[in-house]
C-alpha cells in the first residue's frame, strides 16, 4: 500500500527559531498562525489530517469539497487557518477544534469558514515526489491546485528573508519560515533545512505563585500591579526550574482578590509578590501568553515599576 492509501504522512518539522537572514540558496514564506495538516485528494473526496493523524473534516465540514480544486490523487502539506479581518486567528481556529455539537459546528463554519493554505506537494498521480528538491515540488504545487476562497497556495520570495520578516512584523503576523531551496521532504523529521523567524516580545510580570506539576515541572503564576491590586495575567512553564521556585517565599495567601479559575490555580502555592520576572511570548490580539518562556528575575525592578 502506498502513502496515499495509508494516509499516515507526518509533516516535516521546522527547526528552532533563528534571527532573520538573507541567502540566495533559500526561499522565504509567511508562517501562518493555524493548524498544520496533510491533505489527501482524489475523486472520492477530501481527507485532512493534523500532526497527530486525526481527521479534521468533522470539525471543518466546509472543506469537504476541496478535492474538486486539486488534481487527482494528490497529497499536500499545508496549514488550516481561520481568517478574521484578513488575518489568521489561532484562537478562533482552536475554539472550532473543540466543538462537538453538529449544529454549532455548522454555525461556526458559516460564520467564519476555514481555509487550507498549501505550501508543499508530496505526492502526485501515483508516486511520491518527496525526494525532489523543494523548488520542483513548488512547481508541482502550482500545477495541482486551482485556488478559490477555501484553498490557496502559499507564495514565497527568494533571498530577502529579513525584508519579509519586517513586513510580517508590521502586519503583526506570526513570522516567516526559511527553507533551503534544494531541500528534500523528510516526513516527521526536524532538519536545519527549514528554520523559523518568529515575532516574540519580552514583558515584565510580578510572580504571584507557582504550581507543582511534577517533581521537575513547575508553572509560575503571573500578575500585574495596578491601582493597588494585583491582576491575574496567566502562567509560564517553559524555562521554570526547581531552582527558580526555590527563590520564592511562600505565604499561603493569594495576592488576587479572588483565586483565578482553571489552569490548576486551585492547587497553587501562593508567594509574597515581591519578585519581578521577564517572560518572552508571541504577541497576539487576545493579550494571552502564547508560547511563553521564563527568561529570569529582574533584580532591578519592584512590582510597582510595571503598573
Amino acid at each position: 500500500m502506498d502513502l496515499f492509501e495509508e494516509k499516515r504522512v507526518s509533516p516535516m518539522l521546522i527547526a528552532q527559531m533563528q534571527e532573520p537572514f538573507n541567502d540566495d540558496g533559500w526561499i522565504y514564506e509567511l508562517k501562518l498562525d493555524g493548524c498544520r495538516c496533510i491533505g489527501y485528494f482524489d475523486q472520492t473526496g477530501t481527507c485532512l489530517r493534523n500532526k497527530r493523524n486525526m481527521e479534521l473534516l468533522p470539525r471543518f465540514p466546509e472543506l469537504k469539497d476541496l478535492h474538486r480544486s486539486v488534481s487527482e490523487r494528490t497529497v499536500l502539506d499545508g496549514e488550516l487557518v481561520v481568517l478574521l479581518n484578513g488575518v489568521p486567528d489561532f484562537f478562533e481556529l482552536q475554539r472550532r477544534t473543540l466543538l462537538t455539537d453538529r449544529f454549532k459546528i455548522e454555525m461556526a463554519a458559516a460564520r467564519h469558514p476555514a481555509s487550507f493554505v498549501a505550501y508543499d506537494c508530496l505526492y502526485e498521480g501515483s508516486r511520491s515526489i518527496m525526494d525532489q528538491p523543494l523548488l520542483e515540488r513548488k512547481e508541482a504545487l502550482l500545477s495541482s491546485v486551482r485556488e478559490n476562497g477555501l484553498i490557496a497556495i502559499s507564495r514565497f520570495i527568494p533571498t530577502d528573508g529579513i525584508g519579509l520578516f519586517h513586513a510580517a512584523d508590521e502586519k503583526e503576523l506570526e513570522g516567516v519560515v526559511a527553507k533551503r531551496a534544494s531541500s528534500l521532504y523528510y516526513p516527521g523529521k526536524r532538519t536545519k533545512d527549514w528554520i523559523k523567524f518568529k515575532r516574540m516580545a519580552d514583558e515584565e510580570f510580578v510572580v504571584c505563585g507557582y504550581i507543582r506539576k511534577s517533581n521537575k515541572t513547575f508553572s509560575i503564576i503571573l500578575g500585574k500591579y495596578h491601582d493597588g491590586a494585583y491582576l491575574y495575567k496567566g502562567h509560564v512553564t517553559l524555562g521554570v526550574t526547581k531552582e527558580t521556585v526555590s527563590q520564592l517565599r511562600e505565604n499561603g495567601i493569594t495576592p488576587f482578590t479572588a483565586i483565578p479559575a482553571g489552569s490548576g490555580n486551585e492547587s497553587a502555592i501562593w508567594v509574597y509578590p515581591d519578585k519581578v520576572c521577564t517572560v518572552e511570548y508571541m504577541p497576539n490580539t487576545k493579550n494571552s501568553l502564547r508560547q511563553a518562556v521564563f527568561k529570569g528575575f529582574r533584580t532591578d525592578m519592584v512590582p510597582e515599576d510595571i503598573d
